[in-house]
């Protein structure tokens, strides 16, 4: 199924044989895409890269995970949408048949390949499992509600659907009064085309009152069909992934795509993000050593913690000075500052002291020292929350690691509350969060709680991209956001004046 650019490599390593049951589904064809819609029945066959397989499933993870944090979020389909319609552009853009993209075929391919990757990464367990199926659906209930009227009346009939009928003229004139109750007003029972389901089909509408229920069957007006086509797909894709899960241990799938299907599935847990090694400073920040005390006014809780700890201490553990020097990097901080910082930190040591014990592994950080790959690759990464919460949980007396998944809630609320939350109601959110395991969604909460008034200032203006609009997935990026955002609402401030 993957083959790499070049093909001349005898062993043809980096060639996924599409024959062996990488995707566990009994039928395999040709990928033919005459919709824009996919119920993903059958598992994708041609060549793709390495590149593409792994590419691609993280750019539809970036999409179910703000999609996920919509729901989190309580936001409603109006406001789903608008949040998600920069991001679906960005990362997993689908035009309908009508469009004069040359794309189409490139873009459902990528869709078709991302979602089986990603069957294959969240098959595993059945939290993963579940999560799944339901942002997916997610997903799918989005793209039908903004198809093509035509295409997707089209896509529908093509689906064969056996378990709903037609209700017929002698059942509108039997129920008329009944079947009227379920019409918007200045329609009649004329106007409206009417199905009949098994109500188990439709549990949203039968919860919502939006059916008529007549001996075990749902009476549903035509412009529920959505609800009854996300139910179908909902309930297929439920069916398909159990019959993955079965076949997981029984795959012969080669050892260089399991890392690629560990990473995602941890990965939905808790999003990544990478961030280069050569990070750079937002435009106009001063960062130097003398300026992090007035810049950590925009750093997340756990840099926070490290910078209030170091500052109240002058001294951190290893693996909290690894933390921080990584973010501090990632924000644009030189090396020559970074040991000007550390040096003025720990100021219990001598000069000989720190020189002997804490100068290389600030220089090792950056890649000045050590092996030739340390070197050439520009030192160690900043951090990601996932890196940060899934790795070296703190010990007594250790300040690294992540205050909504390592503080208990008093500790957590004095942290938060001397970022500048005071709000009950947030408050309250962030325990929620915090006892639901949706520790970057804690983190997030603050952030918008924080930064609200300069929020909605950019959006008024115009100028949050698609990159604004993503959940917060690493420190760095809260940095630079925050800053941005500060500083944002500081220009206009002096414009408005100067006028």
């Amino acid at each position: 199924m993957l083959r790499q650019h070049d093909r001349v490599e005898p062993k043809r390593r980096n060639v996924v044989d599409h024959r062996k049951k990488q995707f566990a589904t009994p039928q395999y064809k040709h990928a033919e895409y005459p919709h824009r819609l996919n119920f993903y029945i059958d598992a994708p066959t041609a060549d793709i890269t390495l590149e593409q397989f792994e590419q691609w499933a993280i750019d539809r993870l970036r999409v179910l995970g703000e999609l996920e944090a919509c729901s989190f979020r309580n936001k409603s389909p109006a406001e789903t949408a608008t949040h998600m319609k920069p991001i679906l552009d960005k990362y997993l853009p689908l035009d309908s048949n009508s469009s004069a993209s040359g794309k189409l075929a490139l873009q459902r391919q990528k869709d078709h390949y991302s979602h089986f990757i990603l069957r294959l990464a969240f098959a595993s367990t059945e939290d993963l499992r579940r999560r799944f199926t339901r942002v997916e659906s997610m997903l799918f209930r989005m793209r039908f509600h903004t198809d093509d009227v035509s295409e997707r009346a089209a896509f529908v009939s093509g689906l064969n659907l056996d378990w709903w009928e037609a209700v017929s003229e002698e059942e509108k004139v039997q129920y008329a009064e009944e079947l009227a109750a379920m019409l918007p007003m200045r329609k009649t029972i004329e106007d409206e085309s009417w199905f009949k389901v098994d109500w188990e089909r439709v549990p949203d509408l039968v919860e919502q009152r939006r059916v008529f229920l007549k001996r075990g069957k749902a009476f549903v007006p035509g412009r529920e069909q959505q609800s009854m086509v996300v139910s179908e797909f909902t309930t297929r894709l439920e069916k398909q992934l159990e019959l993955t899960a079965r076949a997981l241990p029984r795959l012969d799938e080669d050892d260089r795509l399991k890392p690629i299907l560990t990473h995602l599935s941890k990965n939905f847990i808790t999003p990544d993000a990478s961030y280069v090694a050569g990070s750079t400073a937002p435009e106009g920040a001063n960062i130097t050593a003398a300026n992090i005390d007035n810049l950590s006014q925009h750093f997340p809780a756990c840099m926070s913690h490290l910078h209030r700890s170091l500052r109240r201490d002058g001294h951190l553990k290893h693996y909290g000075r690894l933390q921080y020097t990584l973010f501090l990097k990632g924000i644009g901080l030189n090396l020559e500052e970074c040991l000007v910082f550390w040096r003025q930190g720990l100021r219990h040591k001598t000069d000989d002291e720190f020189n002997k014990e804490y100068r290389y592994n600030v220089r090792h950080a950056y890649g000045e020292v050590g092996g030739d790959s340390n070197r050439r690759g520009g030192g160690y990464s900043p951090f990601s929350c996932q890196k940060i919460l899934t790795e070296h949980p703190p010990g007594p007396g250790e300040a690294h690691g992540c205050p909504y998944r390592h503080f208990n809630m008093e500790n957590l609320a004095t942290l938060v509350q001397g970022m500048g939350v005071n709000d009950r109601s947030v408050m309250q959110g962030i325990k929620e969060d915090k006892d639901g395991q949706k520790f970057h969604m804690a983190c997030n909460r603050v952030f918008e709680h924080v930064h609200k008034a300069e929020i909605r200032k950019a959006k008024d203006q115009g100028v949050m991209t698609a990159n604004q609009l993503e959940t917060i997935v690493h420190p760095n990026e809260y940095f630079k956001r925050s800053y941005l955002l500060k500083n944002l609402a500081k220009e206009t401030t002096d414009v408005e004046m100067e006028g």
